[in-house]
């Protein structure tokens, strides 16, 4: 399948299923054990991660770390759908796997759960993280094993963006730069087309649609939302390197709030 000039048609907006309830008290338990679960398999990965870092080669820690990090998290979603706390719909990523060659994967981003979506169903996905999050005991060693990048160092985030797309990575980035506070989208951040023009790459849209409040912007990580959560990730347009760049930011965002509009 030709993904470059790939522009599906608009949706349905809806999940099918009941409406999100709020969470008895076996869905707060369920939802606990999740949390747990994540948390234990994050640390014992973040444990082992450095010492794999110092005994595989750089390119096979990288591609272990990443599988490795996928692997939580699909299992983990796993988890919560069969308990009935979540709904994910990610399987349209599924043609991207297998695609060969460097690819930026750009998403919206209304909550904080879309990153680890998108990365549970692409295991070669690199991610941007805040420099903070590589200090974290339950993220750190596995992100540094996986090559993650920092988002904190200006032209050198964009010199290892670009060099890890020239070794046939995808990179997953979020245009805004935090979690959407204004609808349809935030202001998008510069840099992600910047980066597709000197890696020569394209930019495949993913449209985050989000049915549930839960980790956007001011929701604590430990308060059980209305079950069942429900995501679903559509793949939309792809975008060619431009070398005017900022006017391809334009373009970028603005196909994006027109996508998301109710």
């Amino acid at each position: 399948m030709d993904l470059r000039d790939f522009e599906p048609a608009r949706t349905d907006r809806r999940l099918s299923g009941e409406t999100a309830q709020p969470p008895a008290l076996w869905h707060r338990v369920f939802f606990a054990c999740v949390i747990v679960q994540l948390g234990v398999m994050s640390l014992a990965w973040n444990l082992v991660a450095p010492l794999l870092s110092l005994l595989l080669p750089r390119a096979t820690a990288a591609r272990l770390g990443r599988s490795g990090v996928s692997f939580i998290y699909r299992c983990c979603w796993a988890s919560a759908e069969r308990l009935g706390l979540m709904q994910v719909d990610s399987s349209a990523l599924d043609v991207l796997r297998d695609e060969p060659g460097g690819l930026i994967v750009a998403a919206n981003h209304p909550t904080m759960l879309d990153a680890l979506v998108v990365v549970a169903r692409l295991p070669r996905g690199v991610c941007v993280m805040k420099a903070e999050l590589m200090r974290n005991v339950f993220l750190g060693g596995g992100a540094r094993l996986a090559r993650y990048i920092r988002n904190d160092v200006g032209r050198g985030m964009v010199r290892d963006a670009v060099q890890t797309l020239s070794e046939g990575n995808q990179l997953v980035l979020f245009p805004e730069g935090t979690r959407t506070v204004v609808a349809p989208v935030n202001a998008f951040k510069p840099g992600i087309t910047l980066i597709a023009h000197l890696a020569q790459v394209p930019i495949q849209t993913v449209i985050v649609e989000s049915f549930s409040p839960y980790l956007t912007k001011g929701w604590p990580l430990l308060k059980a939302p209305p079950v069942p959560v429900r995501i679903r990730l559509r793949l939309g347009r792809r975008f060619a390197a431009d070398a005017d760049h900022r006017a391809q930011l334009r373009r970028l965002e603005v196909y994006f709030a027109e996508e998301l509009q109710p």
